[in-house]
């Protein structure tokens, strides 16, 4: 009985590990380079977060899957943890958090937390990307 639940346990962490680290996040990209792209007549997305966090994490994988997907889309990730001034230029308080820029770099969507894949999905659609 003991070896069984303390199999389970280990099972159940383990698979926890492979979620979590198993599957690829978006690379960081210096804010210098990211905002070289904003403007430049398509719509660009920033996902504002850190590698430690585990909401920034879940949707930097979401970000990753969907970038291999679309390679054509403009998704940077922005490492704030390593880079502080991006998040006081971009005014971000909190993260995770997208930003949703317009072809001449009008900001025009903004959004803290986790943004689940169908409402992602919309406002891909509506940002035209």
């Amino acid at each position: 009985m003991k070896k069984s639940m303390i199999l389970g346990i280990a099972l159940t962490l383990g698979l926890n590990a492979v979620e979590m680290h198993g599957r690829p996040m978006l690379e960081a990209t210096p804010f210098v380079q990211a905002k070289s792209v904003v403007g430049k007549g398509k719509p660009v997305l920033f996902e504002v977060g850190s590698d430690s966090c585990r909401s920034c994490r879940t949707m930097g994988k979401r970000l990753y899957a969907l970038s291999k997907e679309h390679p054509g889309y403009l998704i940077r990730f922005i490492n704030v943890k390593k880079e502080r001034e991006a998040a006081t230029a971009l005014k971000v308080m909190m993260i995770p958090t997208q930003i949703f820029f317009d072809g001449n770099g009008k900001e025009v969507y903004r959004h803290v937390g986790i943004l689940e894949n169908t409402e992602l999905d919309m406002l891909l659609k509506k940002y035209q990307f």
